[in-house]
């Protein structure tokens, strides 16, 4: 087995690349429909490993992609934060990163989405100096939305993304700080 690549640790949680020996939990996390209330539909096993495949693709691509959190206690995996290159045409004419993240069922509520998130914001400015970021939140997806606040983000903009209609949350690396 291949030793996955630490990103970066909060207090609580250590964000790493996801491998292949991950997919029983993406697979079960991207399965479960409460999870998945805000995406177009819960994934299969198939899609989950798709999806898998299109994290690495990034990694390879873009240096970062989505990661997994896995809590430093337990070792146990309770979801999937990061920065993924997006292109809003109702915001930039070119790429931006996004922080994204979806947490199973069982550790809602915990306050770990914003802790992983903090860290991937302050990873996007710190260590990879990008000028802003931005995530992308379904307007009915009141928890989602109260993460992004608590990263200092503000909406910006609506669009239309994978034939849903989305708020735009950024922050410029100025006021991240």
């Amino acid at each position: 087995m291949m030793r996955a690549t630490t990103i970066l640790e909060t207090t609580r949680l250590t964000l790493r690349e996801i491998g292949d020996d991950d997919l029983n939990f993406l697979a079960d996390m991207l399965g479960d429909a409460q999870v998945m209330r805000f995406y177009p539909k819960p994934l299969s096993r198939d899609e989950s490993a798709a999806w898998l495949d299109r994290q690495k693709a990034r990694y390879a691509a873009d240096g970062h992609g989505l990661w997994l959190a896995v809590e430093r206690a337990s070792g146990r995996p309770v979801g999937q934060v990061g920065l993924v290159m997006q292109s809003i045409a109702d915001v930039s004419g070119s790429p931006i990163p996004e922080i994204g993240y979806l947490l199973h069922r069982a550790y809602w509520g915990l306050g770990y989405a914003t802790e992983a998130a903090l860290g991937v914001r302050e990873y996007a400015f710190g260590r990879r100096h990008y000028p802003a970021v931005i995530s992308l939140v379904r307007p009915e997806n009141a928890p989602s939305q109260a993460v992004a606040r608590r990263l200092g983000m503000r909406v910006i903009a609506e669009t239309r993304y994978v034939g849903m209609e989305h708020l735009v949350f950024g922050i410029d690396a100025s006021q991240g700080e």
